[in-house]
């Protein structure tokens, strides 16, 4: 019976080896492999036609020292991190209140404010692009009547960043919305009872109760928001190409550049690399903070 018992646990266990096995296959080819070529043709000069060429540090030390546009794409990058991050969570939170409300056709409210994140991202920027134009845009005629003068907005340096900032924080507000709204519904509803016995009113709850409970999806929503944001490429690429005068262009866009428009591969991976660091050191910083400011409710 014993060696009956081992073998069909052995039996189960090669089963759910044998499920996991083309996953686990599609891992080592597709990410673990590239990730470890990618590291090693940092220390490489290569331009896809050539055999690489060792080159050391090379790469990062002209990353660092004799390449100014890297330190611009970082603050170009930064910058929309800032504007998008804040905007994003703010936005979904109050998404996320609306439509947990007990409104008619509230699914459907649900619906078209989760529909810009399943709609392509190239679809979505060839409709912003349209908005902005400055001669026929729907943005520039809605504010023609209040008098506001034409604004070029995607060919202005000075305006270029914040009308692709506003357009992510649009297109990715939903997701968030949706995060929001499982937190706000696995909140008990005994304490927004207690707090109306004690006389509390609707913004009283709301900063006693609802808001410390959401720190945790909070936590989860910044730590995604601030990877996704120092990773933007395809709103970039399609609104602006990282025009006008680099005032767009981003770290992603980039190494994207360096990589397969002017074929130095092993700067580019070096690029990567930097960003990988950045990311992981700003990901580890949210983690060790997050015991000031995050609730568990137990």
């Amino acid at each position: 019976m014993e060696k009956q018992r081992r073998a069909r646990e052995r039996k189960k266990v090669l089963v759910g080896l044998a499920f996991l096995l083309p996953n686990f296959i599609g891992f080592l080819i597709f990410t673990l492999l590239p990730v470890i070529s990618s590291l090693a043709l940092s220390f490489f000069g290569w331009d896809l036609i050539n055999p690489p060429q060792f080159a050391g540090f090379s790469n990062f030390a002209e990353l660092f020292r004799n390449d100014p546009l890297f330190w611009k794409v970082m603050g170009n990058t930064a910058l929309y991190t800032v504007m998008t991050v804040p905007g994003t969570l703010v936005m979904a939170l109050i998404l996320a209140l609306l439509v947990n409300q007990k409104l008619r056709g509230r699914i459907v409210y649900r619906f078209i404010y989760f529909l810009p994140v399943v709609t392509s991202s190239v679809a979505v920027a060839l409709v912003w692009n349209w908005m902005y134009n400055p001669d026929f845009g729907l943005v520039n005629s809605f504010l023609s009547l209040f008098g506001i003068p034409q604004v070029n907005w995607l060919t202005d340096p000075n305006t270029a960043m914040f009308a692709i900032s506003l357009v992510s924080i649009w297109s990715g507000a939903g997701y968030n919305m949706v995060l929001y709204l499982a937190g706000l519904q696995d909140i008990p509803q005994q304490l927004y009872e207690a707090c109306e016995l004690d006389g509390a009113g609707a913004f009283q709850k709301f900063f006693s109760v609802t808001l410390p409970l959401l720190t945790p999806t909070t936590f989860f929503v910044l730590v995604m928001s601030l990877i996704g944001s120092f990773q933007v490429f395809d709103l970039v690429y399609m609104m602006t190409g990282g025009g006008p005068n680099n005032a767009t262009r981003t770290i992603v866009s980039y190494i994207y550049d360096n990589a397969f428009r002017f074929f130095k591969m092993g700067y580019a991976s070096a690029m990567a690399w930097v960003l990988f660091v950045i990311i992981f050191l700003l990901t580890l910083l949210q983690f060790r903070m997050q015991k000031r400011w995050v609730e568990y409710y137990e």
